[in-house]
């Protein structure tokens, strides 16, 4: 029944985007319109209500799997709402912010997130997702796609070759130059609300910040890359346990990711038509996916997803290369 809920998670997935963009109406029907294509208009607004439920599909899978909701939500607002790539990805990292508000206050609550790790991360990537939102409104569209589909391949193949944060084992991959550089560091120390407490060697800093330096500059190019590059390096190099390496990246991207949203938004007009049904429906999907998270197997649905994304990235490339 595991691999069922996997291939079926991803199929929907890949099934929406296909049907959103066969299905459209606005996008065929506003060919010759005079009206701006991000201007907000009723009509606009009451056409794109598939919007709303499609929004609580992908944050219940995302939210239950573990990975960026930015993921689903920009190649869907490009490919099946039409959206030109820097726009498409505006409103995916706009969406995103408000999605990621459950888990950010559920893990600031917990009191599971690594502040004096998270201040360094946040270093890197603000002024690198920064960087990358304006890059996004320069860049010749075309290229941007093509950067669009080469990241989600990447992105997907990096779901597919790494283990869940969960299973991941601290220090696993830090090797012996890392490991001298990390020793004599000093200790951190976590104290969860619920108990728990979390010790473990300091890391060294400059990796980390040139990690979320590359994540921030992708996902405000792309949307996405942040959290999928850091949570495992943290483990796997840091020796964060994955509890705190998780929300530590939550935390971080959450921070990253309005920084970028807030670039995007100045820069270009925000699709509010698009938006307004997206916000809604990643709350509600929010909730649903924490809820039903526990019951996902994470390590095939990550495998799953990564496979899925990887083909969503081919056929952007596809389109734009033999259109």
């Amino acid at each position: 029944m595991r691999p069922t809920t996997t291939i079926a998670g991803g199929t929907l997935v890949v099934g929406s985007l296909l049907l959103a963009l066969a299905t459209d109406p606005v996008v065929a029907a506003e060919a010759g319109s005079d009206a701006p294509p991000t201007a907000f208009t009723m009509d606009r607004f009451i056409a794109h209500w598939w919007v709303f439920p499609a929004a609580i599909l992908f944050s219940t899978i995302a939210l239950a799997s573990g990975v960026s909701g930015a993921l689903f939500f920009s190649p869907f607002f490009m490919l099946g709402v039409g959206l030109a790539p820097a726009q498409a990805i505006g409103a995916g990292l706009l969406t995103e912010v408000f999605g990621m508000g459950n888990g950010l206050r559920s893990y600031v609550k917990q009191g599971v997130v690594d502040y004096r790790t998270a201040k360094w991360l946040l270093a890197g990537a603000v002024p690198a997702v920064v960087v990358g939102a304006f890059a996004a409104h320069y860049v010749d569209p075309t290229l941007l796609k093509l950067l669009f589909g080469a990241g989600l391949i990447l992105l997907g193949t990096f779901l597919v070759y790494y283990d869940p944060a969960e299973e991941c084992e601290p220090g696993e991959s830090e090797g012996e130059y890392l490991k001298g550089k990390n020793e004599g560091r000093g200790t951190t120390t976590i104290e969860a609300a619920d108990g728990e407490t979390f010790t473990y060697e300091t890391c060294w800093r400059p990796p980390g910040i040139g990690l979320s330096t590359v994540g921030g500059f992708i996902t405000g190019l792309i949307s996405a890359g942040l959290p999928e590059i850091v949570t495992t390096q943290l483990i796997v190099r840091c020796r964060l346990p994955p509890r705190v390496a998780v929300a530590t990246s939550v935390f971080t991207l959450a921070i990253a990711a309005g920084a970028g949203a807030l670039v995007h938004a100045l820069t270009a007009s925000p699709v509010w038509y698009v938006v307004a049904w997206s916000i809604p429906g990643v709350l509600v999907g929010g909730t649903i996916g924490t809820r039903v998270g526990k019951y996902v197997p994470s390590d095939l649905m990550e495998v799953g997803l990564g496979i899925v994304f990887a083909l969503v990235g081919a056929l952007v490339l596809g389109v734009e290369l033999l259109a």
